[in-house]
């Protein structure tokens, strides 16, 4: 929209863009400018760009010791992998989640099932997420050391850190508490007569679970079932699950279903898109959506920020900006060029912005 892409306006709505030429002297010297004011300074190169353009750490640090300099790669600053180029979808396959999905889904039942990339950028997500609490962190430490730091995160480490159950890999063993461990990633997928499938928190295999959902459906002669032994559960999942979907096609009505569900511990969720969790109650009522200018006449909705402080204010505000648009506020602002100085750089191709035609 208004030459502004929609995953760019998620991002980047309420940021100011300034666009530097790094490969030309005049423009290292801006950025290391900037980084003396900066108190953090976040870079996702691999190891040894920075410091190639003289914007390193050990450059930058010399200049400001006080900054935090993060760090983000795929596999981190040092060891045999660190050269090597990374993105999410290579990193998924790296790290084990594609492979830990279709061993789910070969548990669960389906013995052909094959690693397939879920469409979802966990990586960076995850790797941006744990910057930004190393970063939390280095900031509160430097209140008492009066120092920076510098920080490596690896993008194949964050994934590994939130796999919820690496440990067993880790360990090498299969045992019993690992199925009781794993019972959410085993939650069954069925159809209701009220129209949307829901999912089911807990394997209904699980022991402790199994007993759960036997009450709900109000089968307790499947208790003496033997196919249902302890020992038998895991091999007639799929039995166990049809009967289960059986009973959840007699219910019309998402709320009646969910009621006798949760009476017995059981906890369900409808399956959704994105668009049809918006038009909920809870979403308008949270305020999940920000409409943010499109720089047209239009708005673009964009997620809202996630957090609700109690004296704060927070929240996506301000538009998405175009390449270098910010180029003379910033510089002006924070370096204190003059206007001479700053279309200079622009007649030297220093910096340099990407505005839509007429603007």
């Amino acid at each position: 929209m208004n030459s502004i892409s929609l995953y760019y306006a998620q991002q980047n709505t309420g940021k100011r863009n300034v666009s530097i030429d790094l490969h030309r002297a005049e423009g290292v010297d801006l950025a290391l400018r900037l980084a003396d004011q900066a108190d953090v300074v976040l870079e996702n190169s691999r190891p040894g760009v920075m410091d190639r353009l003289g914007l390193g750490y050990e450059s930058v640090s010399s200049r400001n010791p006080r900054v935090v300099y993060a760090s983000i790669t795929g596999y981190g600053q040092t060891g045999p992998w660190s050269g090597r180029r990374a993105y999410a979808v290579l990193v998924h396959a790296e790290a084990g989640l594609d492979e830990a999905g279709a061993r789910l889904r070969r548990d669960a039942g389906d013995p052909d099932a094959t690693p397939v990339q879920d469409g979802t950028s966990h990586a960076d997500v995850y790797a941006g997420l744990h910057a930004a609490s190393a970063i939390l962190a280095s900031l509160f430490a430097r209140e008492h050391t009066g120092l920076g730091q510098h920080i490596d995160v690896a993008m194949a480490e964050a994934l590994l850190h939130t796999n919820d159950f690496a440990h067993w890999d880790l360990v090498g063993t299969d045992t019993d508490d690992r199925w009781a461990a794993l019972a959410p990633a085993y939650s069954p997928i069925v159809r209701t007569g009220a129209g949307p499938s829901i999912t089911i928190a807990g394997d209904p295999v699980a022991p402790g679970l199994f007993e759960r959902y036997v009450a709900a459906l109000g089968r307790p002669d499947l208790a003496d079932d033997p196919r249902f032994a302890p020992e038998r559960r895991r091999l007639h999942r799929r039995e166990l699950l049809h009967l289960i979907e059986e009973w959840t096609l007699t219910f019309d009505d998402f709320e009646r279903l969910e009621a006798v569900l949760d009476s017995h511990g059981l906890p369900i969720g409808r399956l959704r898109t994105v668009a049809e969790l918006l038009d909920t109650d809870w979403a308008r009522e949270r305020g999940v959506v920000a409409h943010v200018p499109d720089r047209g006449d239009g708005v673009i909705p964009v997620p809202q920020a996630p957090w609700r402080f109690s004296s704060l204010p927070v929240g996506v505000r301000g538009e998405p900006a175009y390449r270098g648009e910010h180029n003379h506020e910033v510089l002006g602002e924070l370096l204190g060029l003059t206007d001479a100085e700053l279309y200079a750089l622009d007649d030297e191709g220093i910096i340099s912005q990407r505005m839509p035609r007429g603007r």
